[in-house]
């Protein structure tokens, strides 16, 4: 079936140029191997398709019918090829993307905002999820990830540096309860917790000390699985929370909320 089609493909641009000389000019090949793919041709029909001379050629009777027939079928091809070409330096579609919470440079907009201008004919549909999951066979085409929760067999490309994470709480928290002056002193403080899922636990907050790296499991009083809330809880005064640096910067900025267990 695929040297049928090749050889009508052939025979159709012999019919259009009407010399086997330009035929072979405009496919790029030999006039050797338009004359041979036309012999096949015909081989297998059974018919002479054009009477060749020296000097010209020209349709049969059967080439002409042959000609006409295919012409149309042809022509919707060329033009479905056209459209695939027109199309392919467009982006267009719909991108479905898993955004883990952390992502502030994500899910602060402008880079989304940005990226919907450039490309108008694209639909973002974005969840914004800290669960564990196969994003592809959820359907999604890409996530922002923490890069410790990557499968190994993903394709990972890195879209921030290094992450830190810090202990923060209002100055008010801190004049009433008292600032911790080692993370095994968090058990006798109100914290806020995170966890990703209804189901996960709470994430353990991680440490380092002399060079080692060691977790805390805090029991909060508050959990949540919503980062925003999270850090509204900690503006609120209701105790000690923990996260990504990025998280609270301009919090930290402002004074609002300040680190603690800085060392660590």
């Amino acid at each position: 079936m695929r040297d049928d089609l090749n050889t009508l493909a052939v025979f159709a641009v012999i019919a259009e140029e009407t010399s086997l000389r330009a035929a072979a000019d405009r496919l790029g090949v030999t006039r050797s191997a338009i004359s041979q793919s036309l012999r096949r041709l015909e081989a297998e029909l059974g018919v002479l398709l054009v009477r060749r001379t020296t000097r010209s050629m020209s349709l049969t009777e059967e080439g002409e019918r042959l000609r006409d027939e295919i012409a149309p079928a042809i022509a919707d091809m060329r033009a479905a090829l056209d459209g695939v070409r027109a199309h392919r330096a467009k982006v267009r579609g719909q991108l479905r993307l898993a955004v883990s919470s952390i992502a502030e440079g994500v899910l602060s907009g402008s880079l989304l905002a940005s990226f919907s201008a450039a490309h108008p004919a694209v639909q973002l549909d974005v969840l914004v999820t800290d669960e564990e999951f196969d994003i592809v066979a959820e359907g999604f085409d890409a996530g922002v990830r923490l890069g410790e929760v990557i499968e190994a067999d993903m394709i990972a490309v890195p879209v921030s540096g290094d992450q830190r994470q810090v202990a923060v709480a209002t100055p008010g928290y801190l004049a009433r309860a008292g600032a911790p002056a080692h993370p095994r002193e968090l058990v006798n403080h109100r914290c806020i917790g995170w966890r990703p899922a209804p189901r996960a636990a709470p994430y353990r907050w991680e440490f380092t000390e002399d060079g080692r790296d060691f977790a805390v499991a805090v029991e909060p009083e508050i959990t949540t699985n919503d980062m925003r809330l999270m850090v509204q809880l900690a503006r609120a005064g209701a105790g000690i929370c923990f996260g990504m640096e990025e998280t609270f910067q301009a919090d930290l900025a402002s004074g609002v909320l300040v680190p603690v267990l800085e060392p660590f």
